[in-house]
């Protein structure tokens, strides 16, 4: 009997001691996580983007037929450069010619009854004073359909408006051409005409971009068919109307080109300068964590993590420019994560506040 006893009380020890593992194991606690932190930086913005802009002439015209006639002579052609004044069609229009002529023979003779009666006039009661009147304005309408007549003998001639180049000819002599029936916008022009030597350079400045604007500042730009080489232009009209759609503002800067290089059309990419007016905050962009609901950065204040809103700016190098209450000499997590919740505690390692 008193070795049973002492039997069950062995089993019950040892029933005790392998339970006891079990238990100190429950209190165990998770490690303190430990994250690299940098300070936030504040420092001017100096750097530059690549924006697309367009290249137009600084005039263009279509020329298109005033009156209904014949092409006589276009001395002109597609890349043909052309002076202001230079010939560039000549028509002729018959019909045109004869009714000239015969509202001349009709001034002349409505000329000559009006002076008759005028003449008559002087005798009292030799002729009435409507009749002189009527005689009077009937010699002015014939004038003026002269006149009219003459002013269209005129388009017959047309000339350059200003020095450039034909970019485009669609007629040949012996066509006959008259004004357009349809709108402008799809008529067939004779020709078009533009100055390239002075170009236009309209770049689309992003919104946040647009604090680096001035007038009369130098900026350089590339084209696709001169890879390598540098072109310049100066800043000359700022529209100052953000575009809703795309957020963006229309600059335009004046290209001056002694040599035929540019061409409007070219694709261009427009090194523009970022400035700001006063130092910024920045961090590296691996610090910055976007969402679909926010983009923040995980400051560690007294070993807990605190999300902090922010927007992002511009990049300059491998530093990212933010806007939110931060200030600087703050730290934040290195490489920013969703897994870590506001009030996390953290062991940071680096650049600590």
């Amino acid at each position: 009997m008193m070795k049973r006893i002492a039997l069950l009380f062995a089993l019950a020890v040892m029933g005790c001691n392998r339970s006891a593992p079990a238990s100190d194991s429950r209190q165990t606690t998770d490690p303190v996580p430990q994250v690299d932190v940098v300070r936030v930086v504040s420092q001017k913005l100096e750097a530059t983007v690549r924006l697309p802009a367009e290249l137009a002439p600084w005039e263009q015209v279509a020329i298109y037929p005033k009156v209904q006639g014949f092409i006589e002579e276009i001395p002109v052609d597609r890349g043909s450069t052309i002076r202001r004044g230079q010939l560039l069609v000549r028509l002729s229009a018959p019909e045109l010619g004869a009714q000239t002529a015969q509202a001349r023979a009709t001034l002349s003779g409505d000329k000559a009854t009006f002076e008759r009666l005028r003449v008559a006039s002087r005798t009292p009661g030799a002729v009435s004073t409507n009749e002189l009147e009527l005689a009077q304005a009937l010699f002015k309408a014939d004038q003026q359909k002269v006149n009219s007549l003459q002013a269209l003998d005129g388009y017959l001639v047309v000339t350059a408006p200003f020095d450039g180049i034909v970019t485009e000819r669609n007629v040949h002599p012996g066509a006959l051409v008259g004004p357009p029936n349809e709108p402008l916008q799809s008529a067939v022009p004779m020709l078009r005409i533009e100055q390239v030597s002075h170009l236009r350079l309209t770049v689309p400045v992003p919104e946040a971009d647009v604090g680096a604007i001035a007038e009369g500042t130098k900026i350089k730009f590339q084209v696709r068919a001169w890879p390598g080489r540098d072109f310049a232009g100066t800043i000359s009209r700022v529209s100052h109307w953000v575009d809703t759609k795309t957020r963006t503002m229309a600059v335009e800067a004046d290209v001056i080109q002694s040599q035929s290089a540019l061409d409007p059309g070219m694709f261009v990419e427009v090194v523009w300068p970022l400035r700001r007016n006063s130092p910024s905050l920045f961090v590296p962009a691996s610090a910055v964590v976007d969402t679909a609901e926010a983009t923040f950065v995980e400051r560690v204040n007294q070993g807990k993590v605190e999300r902090v809103p922010v927007h992002r700016g511009s990049t300059m190098s491998d530093l990212v420019e933010i806007f939110g209450s931060l200030n600087a000499g703050d730290s934040v997590v290195a490489r920013g994560s969703e897994d870590l919740a506001n009030g996390t505690r953290v062991i940071p390692h680096g650049s600590q506040s």
